[in-house]
């Protein structure tokens, strides 16, 4: 069963090659998006090479809806949106992906069903399939080479309807089982080191140690550390002067 995740549903128009369909499936449910709808897929419904191609997201594929034409696969949408990457020399607002599916997000939250239109791998939609859209998507390729792959334009399409209804983390640092160094720990590794290297003579000449110790205290406070990072650098310290101690 489809999750009850509200959502748009992608409508693949007329596709041409199972691999495709496939392909267009495992990138709805890359981004949690599950209720395809085909038009008159080229090849027939089942196709054994979409399941193939799928790649665990088979279940889109079973419980995809099966249509003869456009206006029965938007028939209960109250919202159509067409994507394209050339002029059609109709009169339709023309979005951007993330706008667009902003739009569907504010739409789909008022109760309203909300559909995207993606055409054949050779030419695309045709105009008399846009003219059934209350507006167009279009994609900001490069204009030399403006073709996507169906699949490709289902990924990014899905990708911006992800990025407008989940709270995605713009950055964040994995920790890889450690925690950050606290202050206590860092002044333990300076005061190592400030010992260290004033036995080794390094904090000459006299009237210019402090000044040097605080600079390297400086140095120490601007590099965010780990406890393993300050555990490692103890530790490289350590060997350094046993190794000197030895002779080797």
């Amino acid at each position: 069963m489809p999750t009850d995740t509200p959502q748009p549903a992608f409508v693949l128009v007329r596709p041409q090659m199972g691999q495709n369909i496939g392909a267009a499936s495992r990138a709805m449910w890359n981004f949690g998006l599950d209720r395809m709808r085909l038009v008159a897929p080229r090849d027939g419904w089942p196709n054994p090479d979409a399941v193939a191609m799928s790649a665990g997201a088979g279940r889109l594929l079973d419980e995809a809806q099966l249509c003869e034409t456009v206006a029965e696969a938007v028939a209960d949408c109250t919202y159509v949106l067409a994507t394209t990457a050339r002029p059609r020399g109709l009169t339709k607002p023309v979005l951007s992906p993330e706008r667009a599916m902003k739009e569907a997000r504010d739409r789909i939250a008022r109760g309203e069903k909300v559909a995207v239109l993606f055409g054949p791998e050779r030419a695309g939609l045709e105009n008399a399939d846009i003219a059934q859209a209350n507006a167009i998507i279009s994609v900001p390729v490069n204009p030399e080479f403006a073709s996507l792959n169906l699949a490709q334009c289902v990924l990014l399409t899905a990708y911006e309807w992800r990025r407008q209804t989940e709270d995605v983390i713009a950055e964040e640092m994995a920790m890889a089982g450690t925690e950050w160094a606290n202050n206590q720990e860092m002044d333990a590794l300076a005061k190592h080191y400030e010992d260290r290297l004033d036995a080794a003579g390094f904090f000459f000449p006299d009237d210019k140690a402090e000044s040097m110790k605080i600079n390297l205290r400086n140095l120490w406070s601007r590099m965010p550390m780990t406890r393993a990072d300050v555990q490692t650098l103890h530790g490289i310290l350590r060997q350094m002067v046993r190794w000197k101690e030895r002779g080797d």
